[in-house]
């Protein structure tokens, strides 16, 4: 990826969506959100690595997805209830909740991994916008970040105080009430990330792709399954890609003309765009 290019010149080259790895790519005896999943991910070809974020109660900061510490380390304690000294004393289990030699690494490590590799989405970026905008800065990524937040006037007002340079995507239930006056406030916004459990839902509409399309911007859609019970693509999900069929997930939001694919199944999803030569 040439990140001397806008991340809209990058679009235009590609045929395919930029396709996201969640979390990296981790299974069987590797950890989500470890240094080796990530290195996978970039192995296998993933456009963007969507990484978590998680502070310490001394300000340290991990790659780490706050409220999962009870399945991930089997602690009863959140990180930010924690030192770091203590966050790194503790051991990441495997998919059989089995101890591994995997620890949780810090978001220093992560950046300097990714560096001039791929496109890096922050999640839970809200959680301290302006303590890991520093450390984005410090660690020289500026243009390979896409950070995201709710629409909350506060956490846009940090963005916009903190990180107005960062590429920015809000994350839109439904309809889209934001994007224009975020223009007009100068945020970077480069497009939304889309959450929608109706086909018929506005933000998913061919009108509403068709107009952020118009003015330059890009569309993010998910086609992983956090928990079954929150439905975020109206169930074209990694899931119904792999037990149905890929034109009822990955298909139907790639023929939607969304312009990323966050998945946890990333050479399955490669494998379906090349049989469609995209």
């Amino acid at each position: 990826m040439n990140f001397n290019r806008s991340i809209f010149e990058n679009r235009k080259i590609k045929k395919a969506p930029f396709l996201a790895a969640h979390r990296g790519v981790c299974g069987a005896n590797i950890p989500c959100n470890t240094l080796l999943s990530y290195k996978i991910a970039v192995e296998q070809g993933a456009d963007v690595v969507e990484i978590d974020v998680a502070k310490s109660k001394d300000g340290k900061f991990y790659a780490f997805h706050p409220g999962m510490e009870h399945v991930f380390l089997r602690s009863s304690k959140q990180i930010s209830e924690m030192t770091s000294d203590e966050v790194e004393s503790l051991y990441l289990v495997n998919s059989d909740a089995v101890r591994t030699s995997y620890k949780v690494p810090t978001l220093e490590s992560v950046l300097k991994l990714l560096k001039d590799k791929v496109y890096i989405n922050v999640d839970k970026f809200w959680t301290d916008v302006e303590g890991i905008s520093n450390e984005i800065r410090k660690a020289g990524v500026e243009k390979q970040v896409i950070v995201k937040t709710g629409i909350d006037e506060k956490s846009l007002e940090n963005v916009k105080k903190y990180a107005p340079d960062f590429m920015f995507v809000p994350l839109i239930h439904h309809k889209d009430t934001v994007t224009d006056s975020l223009i007009e406030k100068g945020v970077n916004i480069i497009g939304t990330e889309i959450l929608f459990d109706k086909e018929s839902d506005e933000c998913i509409s061919d009108e509403y792709i068709a107009k952020m399309h118009q003015k330059g911007l890009l569309i993010w859609a998910n086609s992983i399954i956090y928990n079954e019970a929150d439905v975020i693509s109206a169930h074209h999900t990694d899931d119904i890609s792999l037990l149905d069929s890929p034109d009822k997930g990955w298909g139907w939001l790639v023929d939607k003309g969304v312009d990323f694919i966050q998945t946890d199944w990333l050479l399955m999803l490669k494998d379906y765009l090349k049989k469609r030569d995209l």
